[in-house]
């Protein structure tokens, strides 16, 4: 009886498949990881970041420099997060994170810390409201009232309302942003051989107050600007004294860094070096 030939083994042309199949596992995998680290909440990204520390000052690669200040109000990583990495003697405070601080008029205070300061450095002027500080989305804004600073149709401040305008300059020099100076007043119409309308005076108000930062508080002009809305920029009803007497100030706008996106820029070769300041008895800027 004769012997069935043996068939020769077929040749798999689809082992590849495997290989392939293999690749998108580990595809779907690896965007799953993503898509779940794309989602964690903030506090488990904080951990991850923590830990991330911790390895890093266990094994010396780096030595961070900053302000150390509390991660979180009720607390940091787990106790035994130190030991994650191999080392429960580490010197780092799992409750805290090193933060770096930016240097002075490098933004460093927000509009919000500055306002604080003011509001405690002119305690008095706003108890008198002399002074009204407010915060908006345009920024930081200072107003002076008329009653305070200047006499009734006059662009020229008080020598003794002066100081008061130095205490501001001092807090908003070291600083790097943008201020805006605004003359305002009521809709008393106003024609005077100096002033023929509530423009001229709002407007020279505004420029005195621009000229005496330069000049006295040495604040650079680039950072500097300033306008005159007369009458039609009212924060009260001119139908009452008291209103109209709100509507008479002179505002200090310190934009904010949005605000500032939309002012025009700076060429750097237009930059001037500051003015020198004059005596500290000259206060009158001509």
């Amino acid at each position: 009886m004769a012997r069935k030939r043996k068939q020769p083994e077929h040749v798999n042309h689809e082992r590849w498949l495997v290989s392939y199949a293999d690749f998108i596992t580990l595809l779907f995998a690896f965007f799953v990881v993503m898509f779940a680290a794309s989602n964690s909440d903030q506090k488990k990204a904080g951990q991850i970041a923590q830990a991330v520390q911790v390895a890093f000052s266990d094994l010396a690669a780096f030595t961070p420099t900053g302000k150390v200040v509390p991660l979180y109000d009720e607390g940091g990583l787990p106790a035994d997060s130190k030991n994650i990495f191999g080392n429960a003697h580490s010197g780092f405070d799992a409750a805290q994170i090193i933060i770096p601080v930016s240097k002075p008029g490098e933004g460093g205070k927000s509009l919000s810390v500055v306002k604080q300061e003011l509001e405690s450095l002119l305690k008095d002027e706003v108890t008198s409201k002399k002074v009204r500080i407010t915060q908006d989305a345009r920024g930081l804004t200072i107003s002076l009232a008329e009653a305070g600073f200047f006499d009734s149709g006059s662009a020229t401040m008080h020598p003794d309302s002066l100081p008061v305008v130095d205490r501001i300059a001092e807090t908003l020099h070291p600083l790097q942003y943008s201020l805006r100076v605004e003359g305002h007043t009521d809709n008393t119409p106003i024609h005077t051989a100096q002033f023929p309308s509530n423009w001229e005076l709002s407007t020279a108000r505004a420029t005195f107050v621009l000229q005496y930062l330069i000049s006295t508080s040495r604040i650079p002009p680039q950072r500097l600007s300033a306008v005159g809305y007369g009458e039609y920029r009212p924060v009260s009803s001119n139908s009452s004294a008291d209103g109209r007497a709100q509507n008479r100030r002179v505002d200090l706008v310190v934009l904010s860094s949005e605000a500032q996106k939309e002012e025009p820029p700076v060429p750097e070769a237009t930059v001037a070096t500051t003015p020198a300041a004059p005596p500290a008895e000259n206060h009158e800027v001509k």
